[in-house]
């Protein structure tokens, strides 16, 4: 039949099309993504993924949507700029599920952060015995308050009426809803058999003779050249505790307040991770968290934990698994609340669907994984009515045994095949194998990378010759021999979290991996019930949180022994060299940008004029060392960094050394002075894995080291940890891919499934007794991947 229908004129956007894309480092690139198709962006850590498909594609759709809303409107939204780029066209309502770690708020959860906790609360209402109050009472967010007074009426004549306002709330009010009371150890503060004048402080900061440490020895309150245990009762409150007072010290007005306020406010109230490494290791030493004793850690007063549905009540319903919680609310029966015990079922449903049936809603969201935390996210999109949207996820297969991972493929079909367009950034080969399209970005990382190297369809990649076409079909093979062992990590009847009392001997001196499925208490194991003490290194997924001045080289400690080097060489202070103190640019504040506000409408950020982007004032920029100045030396790579360092003129050994860390573990693309907000989140672990590799531990834990990498670079991740093992250290690592597990000396396999399921250990030995075995879920897999 030659006279087809003609198509329609609305039929014919079936492309997203992206022309002239240059945000970070993509060098114009262009590609053409098919709607309602499941299309996976590779390629290797750094070449680019994320800058085309989170900072350009999915960035202008959400720019786009909110200048649809009245000036008035966005007044109230945060402002974004256009991304770098000549033409996007075709674009359609973008959704992102990305792995940004959920708030660290303590009174943040599972519950809070999905809709679950909302309508068990208004359940417990309604249907709970005794009856305490509207939902609120049972939030523990929400405090009581009540208040009383007195209120003029008119009604003919004016009179005042007493009137009494109460307001409950379910908080805790000991622990104000948080769950835990902190406590700080006092040992860590000071040394008490030693006066202030003889430096009793060993708080960062706090030592010679500063400010801070001059405001106590002047204050007048105590006896500086007094031991601090020989202070009287008086004397150690005002030391401790003491409320602000405004006082002189050599004639210069100061507000005096006790040492535990002060730290309080300077150091516990801020990011830890933002903190130097010094600060971060005292707050880690000084704070001891405890169980709150008066709700038991359930956050929540006491009239709200004494409603109950039956026998249960609201802090046992959080308590509980939710694929528990999910059976017992499926078995109430109550036909005035049917519509609320749908919508409650299905939100529980979900979480057992996609493989989370293990948590709990009490679970702090802060502590979930950042597999588990993008799949928390999806939740809301599974049972959506939506299509024709656009879901952008980032590595959703991260934290996933292979079991899970298909899975989470099926979900991803689904959401395609309900007329959606899904973009995922994705390694796994698995997931590469569903997809409907490939865009494969590279050829290398940071500069060498930002070109589009293939596009079209799986096939077509394997045979395009592209490093990831390459790569493709790589399988570890199993070790001929493996290490033995020089002693044992001894553990015995751990039970953090879901373990049921676990007996396990972890070998020390080979490379050990704790696998199994998500949830089945491999982090519970390791980061739990390791006896801590100055021998182990822990390495965890942990996001590092910064300002966009933070940088690598700041965040590794480099910049000291550089600024040191500068200084020496000049003949200058090293303060001249940060761009963050007496060096920076007057102009723009050491930012290297001039950020311009522009009130209803998207801010702009200009390079500065006049130090060029450079962050440095021009005066610093003629003090040079080996032939360069600071900020060429800040926009070195890495790679090149560690051969200026390592001879010559410039040869600095403390900064050599810190360089071959982060060379060794694949970042040697990296420039110094890059921010580390644009740093993936495989990029951020492996900088820390760096920064630890000159601790002096002898026993290093890392959880899940290859997230983010690409199959290329898993095999210089291989040799990074046999170069640790045969340097004499002790690798312990928490991972799911089976190149890591075959390459293993020893196996501890947890299980046999998720939460209450899991806890056990289900299988210790090597890779090649897990394989011939094939008793676990994981001996299935790694079998059937090795091609045993």
């Amino acid at each position: 039949m030659d006279d087809a229908i003609p198509q329609h004129a609305a039929d014919r956007h079936d492309l997203i099309r992206v022309h002239g894309a240059r945000e970070n480092n993509l060098k114009d690139v262009s590609v053409e993504i098919p709607k309602r198709r499941l299309t996976v962006f590779t390629g290797v850590s750094g070449s680019g993924k994320s800058s085309l498909v989170f900072d350009t594609i999915a960035a202008e759709s959400q720019r786009l949507i909110n200048e649809t809303y009245s000036a008035f409107v966005q007044g109230f939204m945060p402002s974004l700029s256009r991304p770098e780029v000549d033409v996007l066209d075709g674009l359609t309502t973008v959704i992102s599920v990305d792995q940004q770690r959920m708030g660290a708020d303590p009174r943040s959860t599972v519950g809070t952060a999905t809709d679950a906790n909302a309508m068990l609360r208004i359940l417990f209402s309604r249907l709970g015995r005794p009856y305490v109050g509207p939902p609120g009472a049972f939030a523990f967010n929400v405090p009581s308050v009540s208040a009383s007074g007195a209120i003029k009426v008119e009604r003919g004549a004016k009179k005042a009426e007493k009137v009494t306002f109460n307001k409950v709330g379910g908080m805790c009010p000991r622990c104000e809803g948080r769950g835990s009371v902190s406590d700080l150890d006092l040992t860590q503060l000071y040394d008490d058999s030693k006066s202030i004048s003889e430096g009793a402080f060993t708080i960062p900061g706090y030592t010679g003779g500063g400010w801070n440490t001059r405001l106590y020895a002047e204050s007048g309150f105590f006896d500086p050249d007094k031991p601090i245990r020989s202070f009287t009762k008086k004397e150690l409150h005002d030391l401790l505790h003491r409320e602000p007072t405004r006082m002189k010290i050599a004639g210069i007005n100061m507000t005096y307040e006790g040492l535990i306020p002060r730290i309080q406010k300077s150091m516990l109230s801020k990011d830890k991770e933002a903190m130097q490494p010094h600060i971060r290791a005292f707050v880690e030493r000084a704070v001891t968290f405890a169980t709150c004793p008066d709700c038991d850690g359930t956050r929540l007063a006491e009239h709200a934990r004494t409603a109950k549905i039956g026998d249960v009540s609201i802090a046992d319903a959080c308590r509980m698994e939710i694929r528990d919680l999910a059976d017992w609310v499926r078995a109430l029966d109550e036909p005035s609340v049917a519509p609320l015990l749908a919508s409650l079922q299905q939100s529980l449903d979900s979480f057992v669907e996609i493989g989370l049936g293990y948590l709990s809603l009490d679970r702090p969201a802060g502590t979930l994984s950042g597999g588990e935390a993008q799949r928390v996210k999806m939740i809301r999109h599974l049972g959506s009515s939506l299509t024709d949207v656009t879901y952008v996820f980032d590595e959703p297969t991260t934290g996933l045994h292979p079991h899970d991972i298909q899975r989470m493929n099926g979900l991803l079909l689904r959401l395609r095949d309900k007329g959606n367009t899904v973009l995922v950034v994705e390694h796994k080969p698995e997931v590469i194998a569903i997809a409907d399209h490939v865009v494969d970005l590279g050829p290398g990382a940071g500069t060498a990378g930002g070109t589009v190297c293939f596009e079209g369809t799986v096939e077509g990649l394997r045979a395009g010759g592209t490093l990831t076409g390459r790569h493709l079909d790589d399988r570890a093979a199993l070790k001929e021999t493996v290490r033995k062992p020089t002693g044992a990590l001894e553990i015995r009847d751990a039970r953090a979290h879901n373990l049921q009392g676990v007996d396990v001997d972890i070998p020390l001196g080979v490379l050990v991996v704790v696998t199994g499925v998500a949830g089945s208490g491999k982090s519970s194991l390791m980061h739990g019930s390791i006896p801590a003490g100055e021998e182990v290194v822990s390495v965890d997924q942990a996001p590092i949180r910064g300002s966009r001045r933070s940088n690598p080289a700041t965040y590794t400690g480099l910049l000291d022994p550089i600024r040191k080097a500068f200084a020496k060489a000049n003949g200058v202070k090293p303060a001249l060299f940060s761009a963050n103190s007496e060096g920076a640019c007057p102009t723009c504040n050491g930012a290297g940008v001039v950020y311009t506000d522009l009130a209803m409408m998207a801010g702009v950020a200009t390079t500065c004029e006049d130090c060029e982007g450079r962050r440095f004032d021009s005066s610093v920029l003629e003090y040079r060392l080996g032939g360069r100045d600071i900020s060429e030396v800040l926009a070195m790579p890495v790679s090149e960094a560690e051969e200026f360092f390592g001879d010559g003129e410039a040869r600095t050994p403390a900064a050599h050394r810190i360089l071959r860390n982060m060379a060794d573990v694949g970042l040697g693309y990296l420039t110094l002075g890059q921010p580390l907000t644009t740093l993936s989140g495989g990029e951020r672990q492996r900088l820390k894995l760096a920064t630890h590799m000159a601790d002096k531990g002898g026993v290093y834990v890392l959880d899940e080291p290859t997230t983010g990498l690409h199959l290329a670079d898993v095999e210089q991740l291989l040799g990074l940890l046999d170069r640790l093992v045969d340097a004499g250290k002790s690798v312990i690592v928490i991972e799911h891919h089976q190149a890591v597990m075959a390459h293993a000396d020893w196996i501890i396999d947890l299980g046999p499934g998720a939460g209450h399921d899991g806890g056990r250990v289900v299988f210790e030995g090597t890779p090649a007794e897990l394989v011939a075995g094939r008793s676990t879920v994981t001996g299935e897999h790694l079998a059937e991947y090795v091609g045993g």
